[in-house]
């Protein structure tokens, strides 16, 4: 990146917005990940959106329930998930209260940190790769259900938080189906891209699940 990325936390109106408009717009956004170890810093690259009651790829199209009552709460939320027995997801929850809605993080460039995330990610052949896919992002910033729930807008010391980072310009975002999304739900071009970014996973259609799946379908 030629310019620096801006530093100004990113308010809850951000958030309290249609989900396709907070979708695209969270493309080159700083993700702050605060540990015991120090910070990592992660410039979003690729994202999904899920609609609540009108998505059947929501986890929300059935309504509430103790695992995703996250999504109808707060905007600005993170809502995380425990997927295929293996994986975390990680999720910020938008639009207003109530109505459930969230977009999926499904990859980054890491822009401070990467030293943190390597051992957590040592099948990852390159940097590029650290966060990939979103259970290799939330594998590589070390998000697990514990940080169900935390407020992003809650300051840059929070466990999680948003930058204003360096988004891109609108010709240089992409869209198209969501990975690994089946049913009625599959056509919605809700994927958003970086352009030809190195770190945005690859497109995958849903397929029956017949084994273990890799890193780069979960859907939220």
């Amino acid at each position: 990146m030629s310019e620096s990325p801006d530093r100004t936390p990113i308010p809850r109106a951000f958030f309290d917005r249609p989900v396709l408009e907070v979708a695209p717009d969270l493309l080159g956004r700083t993700l702050v990940r605060n540990t015991a170890e120090g910070r990592m810093e992660l410039r979003l690259t690729e994202v999904e959106a899920y609609a609540g009651a009108i998505d059947p790829g929501s986890h929300a199209f059935r309504g509430r329930t103790a695992r995703n009552a996250v999504m109808f709460g707060p905007p600005g939320h993170a809502y995380v998930y425990f997927t295929y027995g293996m994986w975390h997801c990680l999720n910020l929850v938008c639009g207003p209260e109530g109505h459930a809605s969230g977009v999926l993080l499904r990859a980054g460039e890491f822009i401070e940190g990467a030293d943190q995330a390597r051992p957590r990610r040592r099948s990852a052949r390159s940097d590029h790769e650290l966060a990939k896919g979103p259970a290799r992002l939330a594998t590589a910033l070390d998000v697990a259900l514990p940080l169900n729930g935390t407020d992003t807008c809650a300051g840059q010391d929070a466990p999680l938080a948003l930058l204003a980072g360096t988004p891109p310009t609108p010709d240089r975002i992409s869209n198209g189906p969501r990975t690994g999304v089946g049913g009625d739900g599959a056509p919605h071009p809700w994927r958003f891209w970086i352009t030809e970014d190195p770190t945005v996973s690859p497109y995958r259609p849903h397929a029956p699940r017949k084994r273990r799946l890799d890193s780069g379908r979960p859907t939220s």
